[in-house]
């Protein structure tokens, strides 16, 4: 829109130019055109800067929120290995208990079968 307000001013800037009117009046109309001119050219720059100043504070906000979510995810991640491990350790612990509780009972079956040998072996001294 200012941009089409700059372009008519200029336009009306020329049209005065080409009448060659050297009256006052028409000097006049023509110094007003041309400050006219010049302010809406101020005031597109000024459009201009403004709507860089917010893509930067876009882009801004746009980092911070991709900082924070990837925060978030290393904390997760985190927060997953963390449960891993402990899901590892209470395993491993099972295990081993598990190996331990086999172990005690092949030790007592093997004592059965030494005191069974023992008891065969003392009755067969007897006879």
């Amino acid at each position: 829109m200012t941009t089409k307000l700059y372009v008519a001013l200029v336009a009306a800037t020329l049209a005065l130019t080409a009448c060659k009117n050297d009256t006052q009046a028409a000097q006049d109309a023509a110094a007003d055109a041309n400050a006219a001119m010049h302010d809406a050219a101020e005031a597109t720059k000024a459009a201009a800067d403004a709507t860089a100043e917010a893509a930067n504070k876009a882009a801004d906000a746009t980092a911070a929120a991709a900082s924070e979510t990837a925060s978030e995810a290393g904390d997760t991640m985190h927060d997953a290995a963390d449960a891993t491990k402990a899901a590892a350790d209470d395993a491993a612990a099972k295990a081993a208990s598990a190996t331990a509780d086999a172990a005690q009972a092949t030790a007592d079956a093997a004592q059965k079968m030494a005191d069974k040998a023992k008891a065969a072996a003392d009755e067969a001294k007897k006879n």
